[in-house]
């Protein structure tokens, strides 16, 4: 019998350990890509407002392809569809001349398009929120119940009742 009781305990610690890790990979990568495609959004804005030439494509894509690899690798689909949106949009940046949408100024589009990066880093945000649990509001308080004293397992009426009991 014991011997089963600690290989359960043993599959639930396993079980409890692997769910952590499962959790804290996809975090990580989550995390870590996000931070890149900040930082490459603001190397583009930067460019941008001090009028200095657009890093490379090269430069980009050696910055973001190890933190988009482990998403590609580690993400559900959802998530996967979502970093690669924001990944193109941003590459389609940093080509020597992005080609503008049709009907729109060549000279604001890119103004435009990297305007729409933090739009499209929202959907990826919210489909990381989705598959790793995150809620906005905080959890609901423990409710704290009554420690018993050692050896008082007999639960006792309220003195109150007690003597309506007796009285009455």
């Amino acid at each position: 019998m014991t011997v089963l009781v600690s290989a359960r305990d043993r599959y639930a610690r396993s079980r409890a350990k692997r769910t952590k890790r499962w959790y804290a990979e996809r975090k990580e990568a989550y995390v870590a890509l996000m931070t890149e495609f900040e930082r490459a959004t603001y190397r583009l804005r930067a460019a941008y407002d001090g009028d200095q030439p657009v890093p490379g494509p090269f430069v980009y894509l050696d910055a973001v392809g190890p933190a988009l690899m482990q998403v590609r690798l580690l993400a559900s689909g959802q998530v996967r569809s979502a970093a690669l949106a924001v990944h193109l949009l941003i590459e389609g940046l940093y080509a020597s001349r992005p080609a503008p949408p049709p009907g729109v100024d060549p000279g604001k589009s890119v103004r435009e398009m990297l305007g729409h990066v933090p739009l499209v880093m929202q959907e990826f945000e919210a489909a990381v929120r989705e598959e790793l649990e995150i809620r906005a509001t905080p959890p609901a308080p423990l409710a704290v119940t009554p420690r018993r004293r050692p050896g008082s397992y007999i639960r006792r009426a309220p003195a109150e009742a007690e003597k309506s009991r007796v009285t009455g």
